[in-house]
């Protein structure tokens, strides 16, 4: 039963927890162990979860889980890609543990279906774009958050739908983190900087001349931030 087994989160997930706070409902994009649903059923957080995931086997890992803790009835399990299948109205929509052009691809095709749901979102790579391309979409960024499990920094994104232009500075940092500067910016911004770095190293090799004059533009964006902090 429920008070059995007490799931407990790393330091990403707690992140998106905390950015989907205490809702009626939610789903979950991708899924797969289910154990960020779990967390917010099991603590009373949400009253109902709608799971999804692309691969059948790995929502049957997020069902057998929702089952031990006795949580079947308040959650819905969906086999499909992105929000295709999402046929009722949530207050939240997670979208996590992927690229930033997978997220915003999914974003962009299931644009009806999410309706006035607030989007979560957490992308491990092109994060930039991710930005930008929500404001195509029609969605603005209302909160951004930084987390760091071990050597890994991770941003948590809230949107909302509404308007909004990024220029470049702000789709590389974040509009929410240039505003609120929160203490670990600076720690993820001298990453940033060791990234771009390198990638630029490998562009210039390859003589790939676009992707390195970007790679320039963002490495000094970071490091114009760095000095600032």
């Amino acid at each position: 039963m429920d008070g059995e087994k007490r799931i407990a989160l790393d330091p990403r997930l707690s992140m998106i927890a905390e950015m989907v706070g205490r809702c009626s409902s939610y789903a979950d994009v991708g899924c797969d162990h289910g154990r960020l649903g779990a967390f917010l059923l099991q603590n009373g957080w949400i009253d109902r979860a709608v799971l999804t995931d692309i691969s059948a086997p790995s929502l049957d890992k997020a069902r057998a889980l929702i089952r031990l803790l006795g949580l079947k009835e308040r959650t819905k399990f969906v086999v499909c890609d992105g929000v295709d299948g999402l046929d009722e109205p949530v207050d939240a929509v997670v979208i996590a543990g992927m690229g930033g052009t997978t997220a915003a691809g999914i974003v962009e095709r299931g644009r009806e279906k999410l309706g006035d749901a607030r989007l979560i979102l957490q992308a491990n790579v092109a994060i930039a774009e991710l930005r930008t391309r929500l404001g195509s979409a029609g969605y603005r960024i209302t909160d951004e958050r930084i987390v760091r499990d071990g050597r890994r920094h991770y941003i948590g994104i809230e949107a909302r739908p509404g308007a909004m232009a990024l220029i470049e500075r702000e789709a590389v940092i974040g509009p929410v983190l240039l505003q609120k500067r929160p203490a670990e910016l600076g720690d993820y911004a001298r990453f940033r900087i060791r990234v771009a770095a390198k990638a630029l190293e490998g562009a210039r090799k390859g003589g790939d001349a676009e992707t390195a004059a970007a790679l320039e533009r963002e490495k000094r964006i970071w490091e114009d931030l760095e000095a600032c902090l």
